[in-house]
Order: C-alpha cells, then sequence, then structure tokens
C-alpha cells in the first residue's frame, strides 16, 4: 500500500512543478498533495508545523499568483485586456512555441490585449511589461514554494 501512496504522491509532486508553468494546474496544493500523501507512509515523518508551514506557503502562492498580475498590470497603468491577453498568450505561447512562447506569450498576448482597448502603443506597451512582470513574479513564486516542496519530498523518501 505504501509503494501505490509513494507513486501517487510522485505524480502529485510532478504535476506541483508543472503547475507552476501550465496555468489550467495549481502547482503549489499538488505538490502540497503529495508531501501529504508522503507522511502517511513508513517513509514519511514530517513535522506537523512544516506541513502547516508549507500549506500556508501553497496557498498564499497560489492566491498571490491571481494577484500579482493583476496588481502588476495596473500599477503599470493596465486594463483588464491586457491581464487576459497575458494569460492568452501563455497558451498559445505554451502549446505552440515552447519553451521560450512560456515567456513571450504572455508579453505579447498582454500588449495585443492593450491594444485592442485603443491604447497607444507606448502605453500599452508599459501595460503589457506590468502584465509580464507580475506573471513571473506568480510563475517564480509557484516555483519557488513548489520547489521547497519538492526537495522535502526528495529528502523524505532518501533519507528513509
Amino acid at each position: 500500500m505504501d509503494y501505490a501512496l509513494i507513486a501517487i504522491a510522485s505524480i502529485l509532486i510532478i504535476l506541483g512543478i508543472l503547475g507552476c508553468i501550465l496555468p489550467i494546474l495549481p502547482g503549489p496544493p499538488l505538490s502540497f498533495g503529495g508531501i501529504l500523501i508522503l507522511h502517511y507512509t513508513r517513509w514519511g515523518d514530517i513535522e506537523g508545523n512544516l506541513l502547516i508551514w508549507l500549506a500556508l506557503a501553497a496557498g498564499v502562492a497560489t492566491v498571490l499568483d491571481y494577484v500579482l498580475p493583476i496588481w502588476a498590470t495596473k500599477k503599470f497603468g493596465g486594463t483588464r485586456r491586457g491581464v487576459w491577453g497575458a494569460t492568452v498568450g501563455l497558451i498559445i505561447g505554451l502549446f505552440f512555441f515552447p519553451p521560450m512562447g512560456i515567456i513571450i506569450g504572455p508579453f505579447l498576448g498582454a500588449f495585443l490585449g492593450e491594444i485592442s482597448s485603443k491604447k497607444k502603443h507606448d502605453k500599452a506597451l508599459r501595460s503589457a511589461l506590468g502584465s509580464f512582470i507580475g506573471f513571473l513574479l506568480g510563475t517564480g513564486l509557484k516555483f519557488a514554494v513548489s520547489g521547497v516542496i519538492t526537495y522535502y519530498f526528495i529528502m523524505e523518501l532518501a533519507v528513509r
């Protein structure tokens, strides 16, 4: 039974890392699910306080992933169209132009979204930059949290 749980936990950890890039998957919560499942095997002996902190970090990273792009776009003078454009650009870039599409797609999408709201090119470019910075901050935060969770996951399996 433990081997099945470890397999499921490993899949969740992998999906958690992928979820940091793919906007469809909630990366940090999936990673946390993986380490939580590992905790209930004979190989997992993770302290309760650590689990609480990792759960909080996963929750905060997930919420901030939605808030940061909107905040940064507005801070740089953008609109909702810029945020939606960045999201659509990420999806298109991810599937049609990997791996650079993950970086270029949100920027171009935000720019086109701002242009579609009749903004001048210089203001649209500034808004797109804000959306792009917010996207990178959110993605970086998700990677950091999922990376820490993955580190503890690997250490629990390797040490035991």
